[in-house]
């Protein structure tokens, strides 16, 4: 069946947005006997997996959250292959669906994960060039909410001098204001000292005690 443009651009928002909205990492808390929104620091995300249930937890979060923007740009790509901005329309709702879950009252992750998947559907080269630029960022500021704000538009920048498809590109930087509006209480805790540095990965418990995390 043939669709209008405006009707796939619909179709591909619908998919991004409702695999988004499957949050691995609220599913596995359930199964842990907690709400992962209420616990940490309050995200449904990959990161606050790290926080609260430790790296396995957080290695599973993370690649389901990265699977499922890859899944969207890849699903949206084959069943419009001649809309160019299938794929990045796909990927770029499947971060805001991961965002703004309407099943949990638009109370989701930061959507750095999502991110990364959406740029492993455009190019794995690009995801690995992104993924040093990442943390090159990573290791200068050491605070993981300046690297997810960071590529949020470096990623789209990036699309744009290399494509010349500055439409595609301009859709590519639609989560870069809620990205940083949802990290707005993590820059704000990097002025008090309350926010995790990256150094967490090595010396948890000392991370957790200097930021006031309660385990």
């Amino acid at each position: 069946m043939k669709f209008s443009v405006p009707v796939q651009i619909l179709i591909c928002i619908a998919i991004g947005y409702a695999l988004g909205g499957i949050s691995p990492s609220y599913i596995i808390g359930r199964f842990k006997g907690f709400d992962v929104r209420e616990n940490g620091s309050k995200n449904a995300g990959a990161s606050n997996m790290l926080i609260i249930s430790g790296k396995l937890a957080f290695a599973v979060v993370a690649v389901l959250d990265i699977f499922k923007a890859w899944f969207s740009f890849w699903i949206c790509t084959r069943l419009f292959p001649e809309m160019a901005l299938a794929g990045i329309i796909g990927g770029v709702s499947c971060i805001l669906g991961h965002m703004f879950p309407m099943l949990l009252h638009f109370k989701g992750g930061k959507g750095f994960a999502c991110l990364a998947g959406l740029c492993l559907g455009y190019s794995p080269r690009v995801l690995l060039l992104m993924f040093f630029i990442a943390l090159g960022i990573a290791l200068i500021t050491n605070y993981v909410c300046i690297v997810t704000s960071s590529m949020s538009v470096i990623f789209p920048i990036y699309y744009g001098i290399t494509t010349s498809f500055w439409l595609g590109a301009a859709v590519l930087a639609i989560p870069a204001v809620p990205i940083f509006l949802k990290h707005m209480e993590n820059f704000r805790r990097i002025k008090s000292g309350q926010e995790l540095r990256m150094s967490y990965l090595w010396k948890k418990d000392k991370e957790l005690q200097r930021a006031g995390y309660e385990r």
